[in-house]
């Protein structure tokens, strides 16, 4: 079994609740309050600008150069898909100046989960970072998957499902997939016990994610 496949097996669970939650099914379905979706949009905004900068020192700590090339490819994609998709959306919500989406204060699932992936940034490997940034790519595209059949009747919500189950962000999941069994394949078993902790980790916060959307996540004071 490839390390992917068993990680896969171990957040099975953890996935499952991600699929069922009311945020995804509300949008697979319409129902999901546009509010609730604009306060996503903007959380995320936040989210994917250190995502890239996760991305980035993932670059930085490459063992070759085309690895470097390639991570740095993926941050940059990240921002595209910043430009491409949110800025679109913010847009459509009202929820954008000059061309800027308008973040009135991070929640705290949101720093919490960057948090967390730029600890394992700062202190660990490539195979770590990538362990604590695949659970995003890979759960978006099987939410794309899943849903990719979904006619919600709401233009926007219909856009976020299309671009998850899209053939090029498919490619790049599995190029992630791919680079963290050949880490895998080569690291120790403490160092893979570290990497199936960081990867359970982001799992859950990808749920926390959807719930800080769905209930729209304030500071208590």
């Amino acid at each position: 079994m490839k390390f992917s496949e068993y990680l896969r097996q171990k957040v099975d669970s953890i996935w499952e609740a991600s699929f069922q939650h009311p945020f995804v099914k509300g949008v697979a379905d319409g129902s999901l309050p546009l509010e609730c979706f604009s306060y996503y949009v903007q959380q995320d905004s936040f989210y994917l600008s250190q995502f890239a900068q996760v991305q980035s020192l993932g670059a930085a700590k490459a063992l070759d150069f085309h690895t470097t090339s390639r991570m740095a490819f993926h941050a940059k994609s990240t921002y595209d898909a910043e430009h491409l998709l949110h800025e679109g959306f913010a847009k459509e919500l009202g929820i954008s100046k000059e061309g800027t989406i308008v973040v009135d204060e991070p929640a705290p699932t949101a720093i919490a989960y960057t948090n967390h992936m730029f600890s394992v940034s700062y202190k660990g490997t490539l195979g770590d970072v990538i362990a604590a940034i695949l659970p995003c790519y890979w759960l978006y595209w099987e939410i794309g998957e899943k849903y990719k059949d979904s006619k919600p009747g709401v233009p926007i919500y219909q856009k976020w499902i299309d671009t998850y189950g899209d053939e090029w962000f498919e490619s790049l999941v599995k190029e992630q997939i791919d680079r963290l069994d050949k880490w895998a394949d080569k690291a120790s078993e403490a160092e893979k016990q570290r990497m199936e902790s960081i990867f359970i980790t982001s799992s859950k916060y990808e749920y926390m994610f959807w719930e800080m959307a769905y209930t729209l996540e304030k500071w208590p004071v």
